[in-house]
């Protein structure tokens, strides 16, 4: 693909073009984001989840989240300082708000989605300097509906489009100010490069796909590094000195932000809530309210001892037992035994010595002793046998067996310490104990498998034939034993840096097992660029669907599998010529192709990692990939008009470039005006019945509108 060099094609547009350019787009954004805003004033899909969250912050109620604090934090804080009082509960989707000031929640992740779109008009600008592809790559995201309806809402998702946004715009800043020469250590370079830094801090802050535009950035760093690298006019040095530069402020800086957010994350937080149990007792000790916060309990364990047993499983939760058998079929139809976040009176056992119901005097547990564990609610003792576990068949069953602490042989457990050797004294936490069966030579594990709804879908208990198994560890937390002195569990206590390792492991447990609930609309990869099926804010009167403008994600679609075509097209033509030893081509159409390839980049980081991922997954986990595909589409279709302009005479390739310009973004704005009902609210009948007002508009069978 030949392509003539034009000098005019390439010209810039002036100034104050550029700035009336730039002011409408950004009008036109906080219109339309602004437009109903307020409406429904009821409560809207995920914010019951992030709402509720929202108001634990300004209780400071602990919580467990999958997610990292600082997008649900700026939820928190937006609400505390427009008058928002927590109180209200954030049940279910539908609740309306009635009085709640829901509006400064509302109102703030609304600007923050509203923003993305002139970040968007300033990264494209910074990456080609040209003005139409600039408008375009924009014009798509503004008339993207879907895209409106995800950043209107009090979600995650705005907090973390606008920060990613804010990276994508300062790794491209950076790298203009490293072509253009500007010393590593300059006051403007470090300041961009903290703001890049800063930026990319409060991405991973808000989700932990952050780390997707964190990727990016690392390599659009190791680009600018290479091509200052390769100037030989420069010293070796020069390289260095950006190195270090940006090791400071690009891995140091936001680093120390990132550790920080966590920090006022925990100090914030600090009585106890729904959410304790996921957590280590250590933890727990930290938390005003919980029962062993400046709680105390004897050091060691006795016989005849109240006790729950914690599993050291990241996450992991109390050994429990309730009245209700394992179904037919799930083995013996005993007592089922479960592992369980919450606390509660089930998760309490007595330790008993395996052969006597009580001691004389305190005797002391022993690391070898032989023991049963009745549980005090139902008088059943811990017991295993050779029936398959009820997921992990390779595992025997475990249950609840016998009669107000009688049962039989196989009720006895060998009690081990970790670490420890026989006769140790068992101590309350610090522990780290096994149970041995002691006739099917097994140790009392949980899998973490989340059982059926017989199981009340808590976790599955089993006995693993593997002794080594890494989940098999347990520790003594509740120790009620009046005839033994008490000490304070303050030394128990875990410290901050303890606290924020934790944090993570059962941050990154809980996003891999995140598993659908019943009736939930989940989604596949391949489903979202071709805008497959979309997802319900709101199904009341008031309905609000959240999809992707059919025009904008198809022509994305179309233009993705384009720039591949050109990209090996271009390959090919670059090899040749440099074998026949031919000058390379450059000018705009090389700048414009080598932006669309960052983008194709950025596009395949924030989407291909997905279909690797064994976790639950929905739709709006495309939207950071369609900022990518957007500016592509944008940088390319300047490109095409560019490559066709220059074939033909300078009147009529003017007069065509300009028509196809017009006619992309009236179509791009007319198909703005015809699904914008999706995003603003629909009434009436559904879109499939003839007198409803978005008939004709289910372009596919597996919308749902």
């Amino acid at each position: 693909m030949c392509e003539k060099k034009i000098g005019y094609i390439s010209s810039k547009p002036s100034n104050k073009i550029w700035w009336i350019t730039f002011a409408i787009l950004c009008g036109a954004t906080f219109v339309t984001r602004y437009y109903k805003v307020l409406d429904p004033d009821h409560v809207c899909w995920d914010e019951t989840h992030f709402g509720k969250m929202g108001s634990w912050y300004i209780n400071r109620t602990f919580f467990f989240d999958v997610h990292p604090p600082l997008g649900k934090m700026l939820i928190g804080l937006s609400g505390k300082l427009t008058g928002y009082d927590g109180k209200f509960p954030f049940e279910k989707p539908g609740d309306k708000y009635e009085g709640a000031r829901y509006e400064g929640m509302r109102l703030f992740c609304t600007t923050l989605g509203a923003l993305i779109v002139p970040l968007t008009f300033l990264t494209v600008w910074e990456m080609t300097k040209s003005l139409e592809s600039t408008v375009i790559g924009t014009m798509l995201l503004l008339c993207d509906v879907g895209f409106l309806t995800l950043n209107r809402y009090i979600l995650l998702d705005p907090i973390l489009l606008f920060f990613m946004s804010c990276s994508i715009y300062g790794a491209f800043k950076v790298r203009t100010l490293t072509d253009e020469g500007l010393p590593p250590f300059s006051t403007r370079m470090l300041s961009w490069q903290l703001y890049l830094g800063a930026s990319l801090a409060c991405t991973v802050s808000v989700k932990f796909v952050g780390l997707f535009v964190v990727l990016f950035a690392g390599l659009r760093t190791i680009a600018d590094l290479w091509n200052v690298l390769g100037d030989l006019t420069k010293p070796v040095s020069l390289t260095v000195k950006h190195l270090i530069g940006r090791t400071f402020t690009l891995i140091l800086w936001p680093t120390v932000l990132y550790v920080l957010f966590f920090w006022i994350h925990l100090a914030v937080l600090t009585k106890s809530g729904n959410g304790d149990g996921f957590f280590s007792s250590g933890f727990q000790a930290r938390l005003e309210g919980n029962s062993l916060f400046n709680a105390s309990a004897p050091k060691n364990l006795a016989y005849g001892a109240l006790i729950s047993l914690k599993n050291h499983r990241t996450g992991g939760g109390y050994l429990h037992s309730h009245q209700h058998l394992y179904p037919s079929g799930v083995g013996a139809r005993q007592q089922q035994i479960t592992t369980y976040t919450h606390k509660d009176e089930n998760n309490r056992w007595q330790i008993k010595p395996y052969d006597k119901e009580q001691v004389e005097g305190v005797v002391f547990v022993r690391s070898g002793d032989l023991v049963r564990l009745t549980h005090a609610q139902t008088g059943r003792n811990l017991h295993s046998h050779r029936e398959r576990a009820p997921i992990t068949t390779k595992h025997m069953q475990v249950t609840g067996y016998g009669e107000d602490g009688v049962g039989d042989a196989n009720d006895v457990w060998k009690i081990i310490i970790s670490g420890g050797k026989d006769g140790d004294e068992v101590q309350t936490v610090k522990s780290k104990l096994m149970f041995v069966h002691y006739l099917q030579a097994c140790v009392l594990t949980t899998t973490g498998k989340q059982l059926p709804k017989w199981g009340y879908e808590q976790q599955e208990v089993s006995c693993n034939p593997n002794l080594r198994d890494k989940n098999a560890l347990w520790n003594v937390e509740d120790n009620i034993f009046d005839d033994l002195p008490k000490v304070s569990f303050e030394s128990y206590a875990s410290g901050f840096i303890e606290r924020f390792f934790e944090s993570h492991a059962v941050m990154f447990q809980g996003n891999a097992g995140l598993k659908p609930k019943e009736g939930e609309i989940t989604s596949q990869p391949w489903q979202w660029p071709i805008n497959y099926r979309g997802q319900f804010f709101s199904g009341q009167s008031k309905r609000i669907y959240l999809l992707g403008n059919p025009i904008v994600w198809w022509g994305n679609l179309v233009f993705l599998v384009v720039f591949f075509i050109i990209f090996i097209i271009n390959s090919i033509r670059d090899k040749r010529a440099e074998a026949f030893g031919k000058p390379l081509q450059g000018g705009m159409t090389r700048d414009l192709l080598n932006a669309a390839g960052w983008t194709f980049i950025g596009w395949a980081l924030h989407y291909v990692p997905f279909w690797t991922m064994g976790r639950v997954l929905y739709f709006h986990h495309y939207f950071p990939a369609l900022v990518f595909s957007s500016m592509l589409t944008g940088i390319l279709t300047e490109y095409l008009l560019l490559s066709i302009r220059s074939y033909l005479s300078p009147e009529l390739g003017k007069t065509v470039y300009h028509s196809i310009l017009g006619l992309i973004i009236s179509t791009t704005i007319y198909s703005f005006y015809l699904f914008s009902p999706l995003a603003y609210g629909m009434s009436g009948p559904l879109g499939h019945e003839a007198n409803s007002t978005m008939y004709g508009l289910k372009w596919m069978e597996s919308w749902e509108f």
